[in-house]
C-alpha cells in the first residue's frame, strides 16, 4: 500500500490570494499589524506564519499564543467570506482532477493531504475549488503541528489508526510546490515529487533532490507512473 499526500496551496489549487488577505485582516484586527509585507507564506503552517510574522513585528510571544485560537477563528471567518465572494478566482491547477481520479482507481493507493493549512481552512479551500475533502482519507494539517517536518509521521500514524494500514516511510509520497514539501518527509524516508505550479521554478525545486519534479501534473500517465514507481 502507498500513501500519496498532496499539498493544497500552489499544488492542488490557487485561491487568488484569499488566504493571505484573510490572515492579514485577522492579524491587523487582533494585533494591530499584518507584519512584514515581504514575508512568504509558501510551505509554512498557519501557526508558524502567525508566530514568525508577529515575532518580526516585536509582539510578545506569550501574548501571541494567548490570542492564537481567536486569531485563527477570525482568519477562518474571513476566509469563508472571501472564498464565497471570489469563488471565480479559486482554480484547480492543470491535471488535478485527472490525476486524483487516476490515483483513486488504483487498489494500492491511499489519497491524503499534507498541508500547512489548519484543517477547517483546508476543507474550505477544497470545497471552494470543487473538490470533495472526503476524497482524501489520511491527512496531516497545520493544526496538528506547527512544524511541517512533523506532519508526514502524523499521516503515517493516522493510516495505521484509521485504516489499520502500516505504511513504511518509503511508501509515502509527498507532492508539493515548495522546498518545504520536498524536505519534510526525509526523516521517515518518504519520497517527494515537486511541481512548479507555485512560486518556485523546476530548477529551484530540483536543487532539493526530489524523486521527480514536474512543470505541472497535466501529463496524467507520466505522473501516475512516477508516483507508482516512487
Amino acid at each position: 500500500m502507498k500513501l500519496v499526500l498532496f499539498d493544497i496551496d500552489g499544488t492542488l489549487l490557487r485561491s487568488g490570494g484569499a488566504g493571505r488577505r484573510s490572515m492579514e485582516r485577522a492579524l491587523g484586527g487582533i494585533f494591530g499589524t499584518t507584519g512584514d509585507d515581504e514575508y512568504h507564506y509558501d510551505g509554512k503552517t498557519d501557526k508558524q506564519i502567525v508566530r514568525e510574522l508577529m515575532q518580526r513585528a516585536g509582539k510578545d510571544p506569550a501574548h501571541v499564543e494567548d490570542k492564537m485560537t481567536e486569531l485563527l477563528d477570525e482568519y477562518l471567518a474571513g476566509l469563508n467570506d472571501a472564498l464565497k465572494m471570489e469563488q471565480h478566482r479559486v482554480m484547480l491547477y492543470p491535471g488535478i482532477p485527472e490525476i486524483l481520479d487516476a490515483l483513486e482507481s488504483q487498489d494500492n493507493i491511499i489519497l491524503g493531504l499534507l498541508t500547512g493549512n489548519i484543517e477547517a481552512g483546508a476543507r474550505t479551500k477544497l470545497v471552494a475549488a470543487g473538490l470533495d475533502p472526503d476524497r482524501f482519507r489520511v491527512n496531516a494539517f497545520g493544526s496538528d503541528h506547527a512544524h511541517r517536518p512533523e506532519l508526514p509521521a502524523i499521516a503515517q500514524r493516522r493510516a495505521r489508526e484509521m485504516l489499520g494500514v502500516d505504511v513504511a516511510g518509503d511508501r509515502i509520497v509527498v507532492i508539493g510546490d515548495t522546498p518545504a514539501d520536498i524536505d519534510c518527509g526525509r526523516s521517515i524516508g518518504a519520497r517527494a515529487i515537486g511541481v512548479a505550479t507555485g512560486r518556485y521554478s523546476i530548477e529551484e525545486l530540483a536543487s532539493h533532490s526530489p524523486y521527480a519534479v514536474f512543470e505541472d501534473l497535466s501529463d496524467t500517465h507520466t505522473v501516475l507512473q512516477t508516483i507508482l514507481d516512487a
